[in-house]
């Protein structure tokens, strides 16, 4: 954008109430629901989510909406402006809603007005669309439930559980789902993305770890631990230690992360002939 003098202006950073950093120039997103796969009532946090990877600027709900089953998804479109899109089931036994979603998603895809795909659904019929998306260039982002197969989950850039976007916090210690510090798959991640981004002290920046874990899994959230951060689950992992570096007078610190040496062990002394 240009301003009168003929300077580029600077795109306007704007705080909001998610505390989440936006630009006017902010990724363009296409939200695609799969209401015969989705759930109603994770709607409105699950809008709240792709307000982080952009804006929606593209919001369809594709369904045979003379059916009771979408019954409680009516109110809910209205309320958050998205699109229901009608499709009949011609024929038992098929889909024809997620023929109708592929496209559409097709056709947006190469009409260009968008950066990325929000895929909202637990049906491994999507595989090869979110791999479509990614070989355009494009985010594939996916949304749905902890049943969804993993070759969709794959598929996407990053992968969303929605049983995650139940909460506003993270879960109090009795409450967690799943056992952080003796779950192997976590342990693996952690120690491969630590490692890979670790200098030659053994430290590495907790952002550069992050990049790595959403590298190396797509459904990675630390949410499914109990954590709302990054650096809250790194920080109570017994196998890790967290450390924040002043950067200059200023300025933020940095967070710093490291595996936690071994301790060594002590070598049991020789006892000496006279003592024999």
């Amino acid at each position: 954008m240009w301003g009168k003098s003929g300077f580029r202006l600077q795109p306007m950073w704007v705080w909001n109430s998610e505390h989440m950093a936006t630009t006017q120039d902010q990724a363009r997103l296409a939200v695609l629901i799969d209401a015969d796969n989705a759930r109603a009532e994770h709607l409105e946090r699950l809008l709240i989510e792709v307000a982080k990877y952009g804006t929606a600027s593209v919001r369809r709900a594709y369904g045979d909406w003379t059916t009771p089953q979408l019954g409680p998804w009516k109110e809910t479109l209205l309320a958050h402006s998205v699109q229901p899109i009608q499709q009949f089931g011609f024929t038992k036994g098929k889909n024809a809603t997620d023929s109708a979603l592929i496209i559409d998603a097709m056709d947006i895809l190469h009409a260009g007005t968008v950066d990325g795909f929000c895929l909202v659904s637990s049906d491994s019929d999507f595989t090869r669309l979110a791999a479509r998306i990614r070989e355009q260039g494009l985010k594939a982002y996916g949304f749905g439930e902890r049943k969804t197969p993993a070759p969709f989950v794959a598929a996407c850039d990053t992968f969303v559980y929605v049983e995650n976007l139940r909460r506003d916090s993270a879960p109090q210690e009795s409450e967690r789902k799943r056992d952080f510090t003796t779950d192997p798959e976590l342990a693996k991640w952690l120690a491969e993305a630590v490692d890979t981004a670790s200098r030659d002290d053994d430290w590495a920046h907790l952002g550069e770890v992050g990049s790595n874990l959403s590298r190396l899994r797509s459904d990675f959230d630390t949410r499914t631990w109990g954590f709302s951060k990054l650096k809250d689950l790194m920080k109570a992992h017994p196998a890790y230690e967290v450390k924040n570096v002043a950067t200059g007078e200023g300025r933020p610190t940095v967070v710093q992360v490291r595996r936690k040496p071994k301790a060594k062990r002590t070598q049991p002394k020789a006892k000496s002939k006279a003592g024999q």
